[in-house]
């Protein structure tokens, strides 16, 4: 098929049969592509080559402390919203070494892995990871200091977004602005459509690389029926989603409540296992670790994510600094929701509900917030 031109902004219709062609199309371009998988009982993102690979028919029941895989009675390819896997992973991993020494004579060289990063394609990424992905660009790149192996990471990154037309109860993306149609960031957005005149993606391209990956794919133009059955899938996913945070001052309510009841509350529930921070998109807490072989004559230094709900996290010379469950959930959610906008100038936070999800007591965050506001308003009218 003869290639036409596209460009930024435009936006096909490509069948379902042909959305091979989009992966073939990013795979001869040099691109590793990564996508959801049904892997352990849950949705994880690996390397995949075809179609097939990805979870057709598979649809995610959440709620907090809860996550179940059922199938849908249907063939759509992303009919499900997040696992417990985020993107963070291929552009911040969790260990990472980041230099080593060999002693040479009286002294020692050190060398650290410049090699080139691979070329990857993101392939189904929602609107509140994309979101995520923006704010860890925040904290890596757009500030006095740059992460060079997050630079070097997400420079060779192509995203294929996928608009969500699914959401669970864990679910509170329309509360943080990031979701369920996904913003800016993207190469290509997809929204998949289901109906009596099939199985299709509405793709609009984002950028110009997008758009000439689109070109290479069998499309025709989207009109305005397609336009607009790609906004009702978008539209019928933020009327389904129950939760909800109000995020109106939400930073000086965080500030002005540090002894509020509350944290003690929650700390006798949470089991400081620091789950809700190892499944978090934006999360980057890290520790730092140093060893040696036994002759001292090569060394190493690795970088290992870390969380700020365990004890060694807060540890200075003489003991921790937070060593109370509640002072270390009172750390973890002010820094998301409050400081976290006077560091980086956006909210830690983009809704996608997986520390409700993935908490084994099931805490929730939209709750904890609610009940500080509901008691801080009462005592106000009090």
């Amino acid at each position: 098929m003869k290639e036409i031109a596209l460009k930024a902004g435009d936006t096909v219709v490509v069948a379902r049969g042909d959305l091979q062609a989009l992966l073939d199309a990013l795979a001869a371009r040099d691109y590793t592509l990564i996508g959801p998988t049904v892997r352990d009982g849950a949705i994880a993102y690996c390397e995949i080559r075809t179609v097939e690979d990805l979870p057709a028919g598979w649809e995610d029941e959440q709620d907090g402390g809860t996550y179940r895989l059922h199938r849908r009675g249907d063939g759509r390819l992303f009919g499900f919203t997040v696992g417990p896997h985020s993107w963070k992973q291929f552009l911040y991993p969790p260990v990472l070494k980041l230099w080593e020494a060999r002693r040479n004579g009286h002294g020692f060289t050190v060398h650290r892995d410049e090699s080139p990063q691979p070329r990857r394609a993101f392939i189904g990424v929602r609107g509140c990871e994309l979101a995520a992905i923006g704010v860890q660009d925040q904290v890596f790149l757009h500030g006095k200091y740059v992460d060079s192996t997050y630079q070097a990471r997400r420079e060779g990154v192509f995203i294929v977004a996928v608009n969500c037309g699914h959401v669970v109860s864990t679910c509170f993306c329309v509360s943080m602005k990031t979701g369920p149609k996904v913003g800016k960031g993207f190469d290509i957005a997809l929204t998949e459509i289901l109906d009596a005149d099939g199985h299709r993606f509405v793709a609009e391209a984002g950028t110009a690389r997008g758009a000439e990956v689109l070109a290479a794919v069998p499309h025709r133009p989207a009109d305005a029926s397609d336009r607009a059955a790609a906004e009702v899938v978008s539209a019928n996913a933020e009327q389904a989603m129950k939760r909800s945070m109000d995020t109106e001052g939400i930073r000086d309510l965080l500030y002005n409540n540090a002894e509020h009841p509350r944290w003690e509350a929650v700390a006798n529930r949470c089991m400081t296992c620091a789950n809700c921070t190892m499944v978090c998109p934006t999360c980057f807490c890290h520790t730092v670790e140093d060893v040696t072989d036994l002759s001292g004559s090569h060394a190493e230094r690795w970088r290992k994510w870390d969380s700020c709900f365990t004890m060694e996290f807060s540890y200075i010379h003489g003991g921790s600094v937070r060593p109370s469950a509640s002072a270390r959930y009172r750390q973890w959610m002010t820094h998301k929701l409050a400081s976290w906008i006077d560091q980086f100038g956006t909210s830690g936070c983009v809704g996608c509900g997986r520390c409700i999800t993935w908490c084994p007591v099931g805490i929730d965050i939209t709750e904890e917030v609610r009940a500080i506001r509901e008691t801080d308003r009462a005592a106000e009218e009090g």
